[in-house]
């Protein structure tokens, strides 16, 4: 019983010590060394017009009258892991919307920054701002986003080499499946 009772002190006794300690003792070097830096986008600027011998098509959906085509000079994948692009939309009428995009995989999101122009001009797009990426299979971000750039969610394409891969091979072969 009095070797039930001595234990039982020293427990209390630890127990109280380590009790009294302050929590930020125990908390802050652990904690500081994983505080994440909040995300900063860095400065973009207006690739070259598009030219036709530049644009890579891919494919949109099973049923569109629709040509999407990426201007593989103006892919970058940048230090803010934003892959940007332009991007060029031709209506079975013959009508061109071309437009800079960025596309951010880690928080399926996107971007337009400048919209082109008939004269091989570039007008910044107003409230441009960062966008969930929505809709069907039939809308260019979201095959963009699922079956080339960031399948799962994951960045796949580090450097323009792997967009214009996956663009022309398909996200499969560009990832060695």
């Amino acid at each position: 019983m009095a070797v039930i009772l001595r234990f039982a002190r020293i427990s209390a006794i630890f127990g109280a010590l380590f009790l009294n300690l302050p929590g930020t003792v125990l908390s802050a070097p652990f904690d500081s060394e994983f505080d994440e830096k909040p995300w900063q986008e860095i400065e973009i600027q207006l690739p070259p017009f598009p030219e036709d011998e530049n644009l890579i098509p891919f494919k949109v959906g099973a049923i569109t009258d629709k040509r999407f085509l990426i201007d593989g000079k103006s892919i970058s994948v940048g230090g803010d892991e934003v892959i940007r692009y332009s991007v060029i939309i031709i209506s079975s009428a013959g009508a061109k919307n071309i437009g800079f995009e960025g596309m951010r995989c880690s928080t399926g999101e996107r971007r337009v920054y400048a919209f082109g122009h008939s004269d091989g001009t570039w007008s910044k797009a107003r409230n441009s701002k960062w966008t969930a990426i929505r809709g069907g299979s039939n809308d260019y971000p979201v095959a963009l986003y699922t079956d080339y750039f960031c399948p799962v969610g994951q960045p796949t394409v580090m450097t323009p080499e792997d967009a214009i891969r996956a663009l022309r091979y398909g996200v499969q072969q560009h990832m060695g499946a």
